[in-house]
């Protein structure tokens, strides 16, 4: 299963290795489809392949660290 989403970080959040974690503690394959990062705001559009049950423990993840996490409607980023 493929699940995009966008994160949107805080300034506070930018320098946290969030992708990396994600990547140890889930089974889950990110993909960065597309990024804007600033000293102020970072802004990514990812992609999550693998098992429902994994994605949906690495958007809590995500969630939980304060980042906030949108669904990507449509394929807007193909």
């Amino acid at each position: 299963m493929k699940k995009r989403v966008y994160l949107t970080y805080s300034q506070e959040q930018i320098p946290e290795p969030l992708l990396y974690l994600c990547n140890k503690q889930f089974d889950v394959v990110t993909n960065i489809r597309q990024a804007s990062i600033s000293d102020q705001i970072g802004i990514v559009a990812l992609e999550l392949d693998g098992e429902e049950s994994e994605i949906k423990k690495a958007v809590q993840f995500f969630s939980e660290k304060g980042v906030k996490v949108e669904p990507i409607e449509l394929d807007i980023i193909e």
